[in-house]
């Protein structure tokens, strides 16, 4: 059974993308060594967020929500305002 989470309010449910391994020069990072990254893809949005759609890759400030792991995946609940941009390609 799949897992869903409905965010109330204005907040925003995204999955943790994963991080790096390995540099631009390519040394690879051990596990203590990679960071967390402040980048997630939005998986859900309650009901009051206006500029945050399911979908959208997002950046977000450091300590600033909830980590959740469901199923072996890595998720953060964040408010809207603390999104601070949209990555476009």
């Amino acid at each position: 059974m799949a897992v869903t989470i409905k965010p109330l309010s204005d907040k925003v449910v995204a999955e943790q993308l994963e991080a790096e391994i390995k540099t631009a020069s390519g040394i690879y990072l051990p596990d203590k060594a990679q960071e967390k990254p402040k980048l997630a893809r939005v998986v859900a949005v309650g009901e009051k967020v206006k500029q945050v759609k399911v979908g959208d890759q997002i950046i977000y400030e450091e300590y600033s929500g909830t980590n959740v792991k469901l199923d072996g995946k890595e998720y953060v609940i964040v408010k809207e305002e603390k999104v601070l941009g949209i990555v476009t390609k």
